[in-house]
């Protein structure tokens, strides 16, 4: 769908964490050991998916925005896909806007869930408390680990909507912010402004309140006696560190050393910080004070290494951190997706290439961020556009998975890297002698001769493909690579498993207008298939089945569609779809919108439909003009009918829906407004 905007707004959001100081989980709290599997008091998984033991050695993939019943359903995908670790999204109770929708963008927001008003588990974005446990509980069973990103460093910028028990729990609302917190940082190089000051009018939290900090340890010890085996702090250049100048002379900043020492099982805790460099950001202290924190300048480097294909291996190696190597590694983030245009500028392809070189390495920790499903570089919020949905299938693309596995293989064998023949556009890493990830950025094919190579003499097969194979001589190795591909070569340690079955639907929307909505669904590599709409009868299908929805459900009902298929080895493969009911517009139908108090007091409603080939709309834009009924209330009255119509409400500077977002769906008698 294309949206209507005067210009792309960049989203830079932040994050929260309300922590309470709550009980934790019923039963006793395990000894987690973030090194191991975690599965000693858990019935293990019938199929060794030989995920490694350590966060740090394997990889870790970002189930951006998908709530914990999605994960769960997806663990056996996840393990079989080789991952690790699975990082959530923030669990804590956060800010509800947009009426509760749950749009990741449009009628509802995933940053909602970095706006805390209040540090307990569980939140109407991504499910409850006992969800979550259920799903780090069936994790544990799979070998993989819960990464739980937390937001300490604000909360939603509007004090009345911050919980009781929390202004309660610091000492008062004045307490729980520092003395310039609700004002915007202008520097982010003076670092007391860094740290003390409102990130995009998001408030900032008093860190180094003594009783904030035993509220948010609380929290944090809750979350680890449910299940988590490690956190990610969001904003956490904008924590002080020991050193920092102070916001309240009479209180240390301790908060990093506080939070990293006196939770449960410390010392077996993986813990990061998004640092994102520039700016004065202080990465190896951060690194010191929290354990890890991310290589964002790395994540460049790799972008446009991809972009402009030149994969000079010094540059490749090099994390840009400081000279540390304790990073966690990206290819681009949920930040870079839905803020600095990585959306459009890279495709498929390209983040393909830049994960097999992130996760071919033995440093740093890499993280896959899962992009919605669906989603294209004119739509980046995907067929879906749905917070709790699975996002795309890209996170188990057979190269993607063929890489991830060798990380699992290669773990303890050093790196070295190199670019055969001096071509630039080639990447070698070679992991000890066990093992090579090569990988092709040039847009044709080339041809290796006598690359030296530390792996044995032998014939290997392309674990990417399982098909085309290459052969060591005299510790030499030869043959072509494809244009744009990664080849993953190793024997010992290759873990042979059953393809994983596979599930998809044809559909042109996910939004209909008529009684009822008929579309395709598929199956493939499956030995079984079934699909369920809400939740009902699982239904046995075959690839190509035709299935209805709707009947029966009454406008704006969310219909659900899980389509469930078992491979031959028993593992299973579910994806849920979100449908939404919508009726059609008559004439004579009004609307109505409440007009913010800084809006001039022209409102224009722009009326369109792109469900057909061309755009249909009322007038062009801003749109018709609406009738002012008092009090700041505008209404239209429509003079035809319209089947799918969207509008978008207007002054002619400001907007909402804001840039970026569809309009919203028309309902006779609504009344829409911030």
């Amino acid at each position: 769908m294309r949206i209507k905007n005067n210009k792309i707004l960049s989203l830079i959001m932040a994050s929260l964490l309300a922590a309470s100081a709550a009980s934790g989980c019923s039963g006793t709290d395990k000894d987690k050991n973030n090194n191991s599997n975690n599965n000693t008091n858990n019935t293990p998984t019938k199929i060794d998916y030989k995920l490694a033991d350590n966060i740090e050695d394997g990889a870790i993939l970002h189930a951006w925005s998908w709530s914990f019943k999605t994960i769960t359903e997806s663990l056996e995908d996840i393990a079989a896909a080789g991952y690790t670790t699975i990082q959530t999204s923030p669990i804590n109770a956060c800010y509800v806007g947009g009426n509760g929708g749950m749009q990741l963008y449009g009628e509802g927001k995933w940053y909602y869930h970095y706006q805390p008003i209040d540090w307990t588990i569980g939140n109407y974005q991504l499910g409850t408390k006992d969800e979550f446990t259920e799903m780090c509980t069936k994790a544990h069973e799979y070998g993989i680990k819960i990464i739980v990103d937390v937001v300490p460093n604000h909360t939603v910028g509007n004090k009345d909507e911050v919980s009781e028990n929390l202004i309660n729990a610091v000492g008062g609302i004045d307490n729980l912010y520092h003395p310039n917190g609700t004002k915007n940082i202008s520097s982010y190089s003076d670092r007391l402004q860094c740290t003390s000051y409102a990130m995009n009018s998001l408030y900032d939290v008093n860190t180094e309140n003594p009783k904030f900090q035993d509220y948010f340890i609380s929290y944090l010890n809750e979350c680890i006696a449910c299940g988590a085996d490690g956190f990610r702090y969001d904003t956490a250049k904008h924590i002080a560190l020991s050193d920092d100048p102070k916001a309240d002379s009479s209180l240390e900043n301790n908060f990093w050393e506080r939070v990293t020492t006196e939770i449960t099982n410390a010392d077996k805790i993986f813990n990061y910080g998004e640092i994102l460099q520039g700016d004065n950001e202080r990465i190896s202290d951060y690194i010191s004070a929290i354990g890890h924190a991310t290589a964002s300048s790395y994540g460049y480097i790799i972008r446009e290494g991809i972009k402009g294909k030149n994969l000079t291996a010094s540059k490749m190696e090099d994390f840009s951190a400081g000279g540390s190597d304790s990073v966690v590694t990206w290819v681009e983030s949920h930040d870079n997706y839905t803020g600095d245009g990585t959306n459009q500028s890279l495709s498929d392809k390209d983040i393909i290439l830049g994960w097999a070189i992130i996760c071919a390495r033995a440093e740093g920790t890499p993280l896959f961020f899962d992009r919605p499903y669906g989603s294209t570089s004119n739509n980046m919020w995907g067929t879906i556009n749905r917070i709790g949905a699975a996002g795309s299938d890209l996170y188990k693309n057979p190269t993607v998975v063929a890489v991830n596995r060798f990380r699992n293989a290669m773990v303890g064998e050093n790196e070295s890297f190199s670019n055969p023949n001096n071509n630039k556009s080639v990447l070698m890493i070679e992991r000890g002698t066990k093992g090579c990830v090569i990988i092709n950025s040039s847009t044709t094919s080339v041809s290796l001769s006598d690359v030296k190579v530390s792996l044995a003499n032998g014939s290997y097969t392309n674990r990417v493909d399982n098909t085309s194979s290459y052969t060591v001589t005299n510790g030499t190795l030869s043959g072509t690579i494809p244009a744009q591909s990664v080849i993953v070569l190793y024997n010992d340690g290759y873990n042979e498993l059953t393809k994983s079955a596979a599930v998809s639907a044809d559909f042109e929307t996910n939004v209909f207008y008529t009684d009822t909505y008929d579309f395709i669904i598929h199956c493939k590599d499956s030995s079984s298939a079934t699909y369920s709409i809400n939740g009902g009868t699982e239904t046995s299908y075959t690839d190509g089945t035709k299935i209805t929805i709707g009947n029966g459900s009454a406008a704006n009902d969310t219909i659900t569609v899980t389509l469930k298929a078992k491979n031959s080895a028993g593992a299973t493969t579910t994806m849920t779809y979100y449908f939404t009911k919508k009726v059609s517009v008559a004439n004579g139908a009004k609307i109505y919108f409440k007009k913010p108090s800084n809006w001039s007091n022209t409102v224009n409603a722009y009326i369109y439909d792109e469900s057909g080939s061309t755009t249909l709309t009322v007038a062009n834009w801003p749109g018709v003009a609406m009738k002012d009924e008092g009090n700041g209330l505008y209404s239209y009255e429509f003079t035809e009918g319209w089947s799918s119509a969207l509008v978008i409400f207007n002054d002619g500077s400001n907007q909402l829906p804001a840039a970026m977002e569809p309009g919203y769906q028309l309902q006779d008698g609504m009344t829409y407004g911030e």
